[in-house]
């Protein structure tokens, strides 16, 4: 049934590592990683869901947050180890920081600058005891 699943490189955690960017933009906004249930469910749900290695579940981007991606589309990479999900980012927020995009440090002669203001307090973003979505 899920044929087009079988054609991914999954890594030795049953892994992929899936880029969110922004549809119109084209601004890389996070990296997270799928596991086959998760890229599964991203394709018929039309929203992004990834694979919390640090939680080990689940974790569909916005269920806390209300940030959610939807889903324009997915494209896979030359070597089949790499996902990307064209969306749209409800909010404006990708990172759990409250920036646009997890990327927002650019290297100046030595030093990692931060450079995207905050666009909103991560405290009124989560409630007590979430890290992230």
């Amino acid at each position: 049934m899920n044929d087009w699943l079988d054609e991914i490189n999954w890594n030795s955690d049953g892994l992929v590592p899936a880029i969110a960017q922004d549809h119109q933009s084209g601004r890389v906004l996070m990296m997270a990683w799928m596991n086959r249930e998760a890229l599964a469910l991203t394709a018929a749900e039309q929203r992004a869901i990834y694979w919390s290695r640090s939680r080990g579940k689940l974790w569909r981007k916005g269920e806390e947050s209300g940030h959610v991606q939807k889903l324009h589309e997915l494209r896979l990479d030359c070597d089949a180890d790499v996902i990307v999900l064209k969306v749209e980012q409800l909010g404006g927020i990708a990172c759990h920081t409250g920036r646009e995009s997890c990327f927002y440090r650019v290297l100046e002669d030595g030093v990692w600058k931060t450079v995207d203001a905050v666009r909103k307090d991560p405290h009124a973003i989560y409630s007590a005891g979430h890290a992230h979505d």
